[in-house]
Parts: C-alpha cells; sequence; structure tokens
C-alpha cells in the first residue's frame, strides 16, 4: 500500500470522503477514529494514531482531514513526514461560529494553520472554505498577545487549492414519483424513452400503488401521520396504523445499502430506522398533495434549527398546508427546539428522525418538493446537493458557500424571504413539482472529480523514501 488514509473524525462527510477513496483508487490503507467528542479528536488524535499506524516504507502519500493535527503526528513519526503529505479541509476552525468562545478555542484554529504548514498541498471542498480561512489568519493571529508570527497567509496560499467534494451519486429513478423523471433526466443528462423510465421504475412504482391500495383501506389519516426514529412505523396520532409491519416492511425492502454516515450516540437514533412510503401517499393524485419540505442537516444549532422551525410555525399559524420530513444525525446535544417543534408541528410530520440506511434516506428527498438551509455555517453543504439530485427544489441563505453552489434564484437574504417563497410554494406545490433545477450537479460528482483525486494521490518515487 503506498497511499495513508487518516480520518480522525470517521463519519458524516469524512467518512463518505475516506470510504470513497479507499474503494476507488488503488493502493489505499485507511486508519479511523469514530466520529465522537470532536474536541477531543482534534486534540489527542496525533498521539492514538503514532501507536497505531504501523511504519511501511512503501508509503508514498500522506492523505488526512484537518481535524488531525499533522504537525504533532510529523513530530511523533518522523518516518511520515518523508511523504507527500495532502491536507484536506472539510471545514475550517478560523471561520466556524462558536456559540461561546472560551480561550482554548483558539487552539483548534491554530493547529490548523500549523498543519497547513507542514502539509505540501492544502485542500478545500469550496473557494468559500478557503478564503475565509486564508483571509481570516491574520486576524485570528492578533488574539495572541505579544510576539505573532508575521505572513502566514503568504506562506500557507501558494500551497491551496479547491477540489469540490466528490459525491458519488446513486441511481434513484427507483424511487422518483413520476413527475420528477423529467428533472432526473436533466440532472444526469441521460435520455430515455418512456418505456425505458417505466422498466427502471417499476420495483417502486409497485410499492407506489400497493402502499395506496392499504392507505385505502386504512381507517388512518395521512393528514396526521408521524413517523417515529424510535419504531419506525407509521403512526397517527390516535392510533397506529391497521396493517402490521411486516406488510410495510415488504413493500418498502430495497436494494440494500449500508449508511455511510457517522456513528450516532443517540440511543433512540441508534434504531434502524426505514422510510415508509405509507406516510407519504394516500390515495390522492400528487398535485393534491401539500408540499412537502424536507430538513437533511446535523441536530445542531450551527445550522440553524431555531430559524427554520420559527419560520414553519408561522406557516402553520396562518392554516398554510404543508408536510415535513426533519432528516439528518443527532448527537449527544440535542437544541431544545427539536422536542418543541415536534409537538408543535406533530400533525404536518411525515417522518422525524436521521434514516442510517442510505436507500430509505434517498427515498425519503425523492418524495420531498423543498430542501431548506438556515445554516449560520457550511462549507460545502453535502446533503442540500443530494436533496437537489433528488429533485428538491433548494431554498438556501445567500451567504457561506451558497451561492458558490446555487444560482441566485434558490438563494435568500431574510427570513421573512425564506417565509414569502415558501408561503407561496404552499399556496401552489405545483410551481416547484414542474421546475426544473437550473444549475450544474456534474461538476460534483465522483465521475468529473475521479481523475483529479487520482492527480493528488500519485507521486514521483523520491530518493530519499
Amino acid at each position: 500500500m503506498s497511499i495513508l488514509l487518516i480520518e480522525a473524525f470517521y463519519g458524516g462527510s469524512h467518512k463518505q470522503l475516506a470510504d470513497l477513496l479507499q474503494e476507488e483508487i488503488e493502493e489505499c490503507v485507511l486508519y479511523t477514529l469514530p466520529a465522537k467528542k470532536w474536541h477531543w479528536r482534534a486534540r489527542t488524535a496525533a498521539l492514538y494514531f503514532m501507536q497505531t499506524v504501523p511504519a511501511n516504507a512503501n508509503y508514498r502519500i500522506l492523505f488526512a482531514s484537518s481535524v488531525l493535527n499533522l504537525t504533532e503526528l510529523i513530530a511523533l513519526r518522523p518516518d511520515l513526514g518523508k511523504l507527500k503529505k495532502v491536507l484536506y479541509f472539510h471545514e475550517n476552525q478560523l471561520a466556524y461560529p462558536v456559540q461561546k468562545y472560551q480561550e482554548r478555542d483558539f487552539q483548534y484554529g491554530y493547529n490548523q494553520i500549523l498543519s497547513c504548514l507542514v502539509a505540501d498541498i492544502v485542500v478545500f471542498n469550496s473557494a468559500f472554505n478557503m478564503e475565509s480561512f486564508l483571509t481570516s489568519i491574520g486576524k485570528f493571529l492578533k488574539l495572541i498577545p505579544d510576539h505573532r508570527p508575521k505572513d502566514l497567509e503568504k506562506i500557507i496560499r501558494p500551497k491551496c487549492q479547491v477540489l469540490h467534494f466528490p459525491i458519488r451519486f446513486p441511481d434513484v429513478s427507483r424511487f422518483m414519483p413520476e413527475y420528477k423523471l423529467a428533472h432526473l433526466e436533466k440532472i444526469t443528462g441521460v435520455r430515455e424513452n418512456e418505456d425505458t423510465y417505466l422498466f427502471r421504475c417499476l420495483p417502486f412504482q409497485q410499492k407506489y400503488r400497493a402502499t395506496e391500495s392499504l392507505m385505502k383501506n386504512s381507517s388512518s389519516s395521512l393528514e396526521s401521520g408521524l413517523c417515529e426514529a424510535q419504531s419506525g412505523l407509521c403512526t397517527t396520532q390516535q392510533e397506529r396504523l391497521q396493517y402490521p409491519l411486516t406488510s410495510l416492511e415488504k413493500l418498502n425492502k430495497s436494494e440494500a445499502s449500508e449508511s455511510t454516515n457517522q456513528e450516532v450516540p443517540c440511543q433512540e437514533d441508534k434504531q434502524h430506522v426505514t422510510f415508509n412510503p405509507c406516510n407519504l401517499l394516500s390515495g390522492m393524485d400528487y398535485q393534491q398533495r401539500p408540499l412537502h419540505i424536507v430538513w437533511p442537516h446535523r441536530w445542531e444549532h450551527d445550522k440553524d434549527p431555531e430559524s427554520f422551525f420559527k419560520v414553519l410555525l408561522k406557516l402553520k399559524e396562518m392554516d398554510l398546508p404543508f408536510h415535513m420530513s426533519v432528516l439528518g444525525e443527532t448527537f449527544t446535544d440535542v437544541p431544545d427546539i427539536f422536542s418543541e417543534a415536534k409537538k408543535a408541528l406533530e400533525s404536518s410530520i411525515l417522518h422525524w428522525g436521521y434514516l442510517p440506511r442510505k436507500d430509505d434516506y434517498f427515498q425519503a428527498l425523492c418524495m420531498a418538493d423543498v430542501v431548506i438551509s438556515t445554516a449560520k455555517h457550511e462549507f460545502f453543504g453535502v446533503a442540500m446537493i443530494e436533496a437537489v439530485y433528488c429533485g428538491c427544489y433548494p431554498l438556501c441563505p445567500n451567504a457561506l458557500v451558497y451561492p458558490e453552489i446555487f444560482p441566485a434564484e434558490y438563494l435568500y437574504s431574510t427570513p421573512e424571504q425564506l417565509f414569502k417563497r415558501l408561503q407561496n410554494f404552499c399556496k401552489r406545490p405545483d410551481i416547484v413539482r414542474k421546475h426544473l433545477y437550473k444549475g450544474e450537479m456534474d461538476q460534483f460528482s465522483w465521475a468529473a472529480l475521479r481523475g483529479k483525486f487520482r492527480s493528488l494521490l500519485t507521486t514521483e518515487p523520491r530518493e530519499d523514501l
């Protein structure tokens, strides 16, 4: 093995990238730490990998995310210092919103600066990520009381480049409702005749029809549907659906592909929740169904769930019809707003909780109409791009990385603008269901980025190795 991959926070997009590189690039070996207690990973991972990564004369390249203190690792393992060292930034700590700043937080950004000085190549997943980091170095170092280092941006910048996070888009045609097929054709650039589409979508369409039949025979109402993370069952405020779970499991069974999402410490979200189409499908035509809003982000403060739920509560107060699915990973400390919003918006909820199976996750996205971000921190946004690929209309802040990723018509500047867009969509959901996304998705695909990553992870043999 000539490529050493080290991931100190093996979860979420970090895990997704590490797994992708290991699977697609030859001669890779991967060493990881679980995605828990991020602050401790940033502080102590170097010492752990010093002991667990065996010496190997065949290593030529070291690829690590910026959670790792690369400087410490190289000092502890001089043999690794001879390798071509590539540092990948999923996020940077100089522009990361801290709820309450403490002096110890300085160390995380400082570690990333030191790691850049040691690395041979520094890669960022977006231009926003790169520029927000580099242009913040000078201001950040002013926190040092005296004897401050100078010109570090000038030293680091020549090493830097942007290489978008590569997404291996799955075939979601089997999950697509028929009205989204034109979107899928535009996104993928693949033209297929109607018969081919029907053939590819047949498994899901069969489930679709069978589920509709079950819903018609059930006394339960979709309007009060709620999918609980603890059980994965379709429930109502009044009673559980009358048909057994085994029937739903047979309907919902799809090609198994294990989640690449990170380990989730909250016990209730460790359950293997499945996404049941019965939550979405009653007997009515899709044009009659309320707008379906999805929020697929981590349940943490930097994603600003407070702003998201505030807008939805306002829609509810105006008696505007909508459904919602709240997906995404949860961690030990879940903001209080989630339990509050779940109670207040219960009648509108179709799914609530983390979906560990990728097929279930993509199926949920395919059945939604609009995907929302209210993030105060975003350096790329895999979840938003995946949702758009699945036919969702994106609404994102006109800030952070979003103007780099999405055309202007999908951006909003204030919560009031977001509310007005959703208000209009609630009244006319056909607007988003007929809409064809005007941006480009291919530039973020592994197929488009494969060559650049292969070049990044190759090097000419050196005499001193």
